[in-house]
């Protein structure tokens, strides 16, 4: 967990209001007691009104409550850009997550800082974007995340067709394509297909479990270095 995550997890935990001790706070964030006193420090230095002392317990002031989050106008920028380039890219249930997460950011802004996430000059059109690239890309997401096994209708470049069943890993943008990395039960290897050229996709009931020499970081090492 990353210092910063710790941090905010223990403010949280500090608002049910009753009196934690170290130990119990060391407990809950899997951390050390000695963390716990140096985070509560380094808390009680940056302004949060966090109460008691070693050995007896802490809690939170009452009325405390963390700021709105704020970005700066480079950093909206980037969520804005972000967002609009999985619209464009992402397929169409990426394309509707990232609207509803431009909309929860939006929520918890400033009243006075909401239009800007209007204002960036910062565009990726959808309709430049040819549908064959992305219309399977849920179906594989799903996959991967499922860890099941992935039937697939194939074309390759010369137009020969085949059928695979898939261990889908990883799917990575490449200008202009989509690729999937996969591990290919029928030549027992690495492979990458371009979503463009794959003409039926279907997520099968077949779990599938990492097993060495086939998972996503065997498939990044088999990458030749440039």
């Amino acid at each position: 967990m990353r210092r910063a995550d710790r941090l905010f997890q223990l403010i949280e935990h500090l608002r049910g209001r009753r009196t934690l001790t170290a130990r119990q706070l060391a407990e809950r964030l899997h951390v050390s007691e000695r963390t716990v006193y140096r985070d509560v420090g380094d808390l009680i230095a940056s302004g949060v009104p966090i109460e008691g002392e070693a050995g007896i317990g802490y809690q939170l002031r009452r009325g405390f409550d963390l700021p709105p989050i704020m970005f700066d106008r480079d950093e909206l920028e980037a969520l804005v850009l972000g967002a609009r380039l999985v619209k464009a890219l992402g397929g169409d249930s990426l394309a509707q997550s990232a609207d509803l997460a431009l909309n929860k950011i939006e929520a918890v802004l400033p009243a006075a800082r909401r239009k800007e996430l209007e204002l960036p000059r910062l565009y990726a059109p959808r309709f430049a974007i040819d549908a064959r690239r992305t219309e399977s890309l849920d179906t594989i997401r799903r996959a991967i995340n499922a860890h099941r096994v992935l039937r697939i209708d194939y074309i390759r470049e010369d137009g020969t067709a085949s059928s695979r069943s898939l261990r889908p890993l990883a799917l990575y943008y490449w200008p202009p394509h989509w690729l999937l990395a996969a591990w290919c039960e029928l030549r027992q290897d690495f492979r990458n297909f371009r979503t463009d050229r794959i003409q039926g996709v279907t997520v099968t009931d077949t779990p599938f479990t990492d097993e060495p020499g086939k998972t996503f970081e065997d498939f990044l090492r088999s990458i030749p270095e440039a």
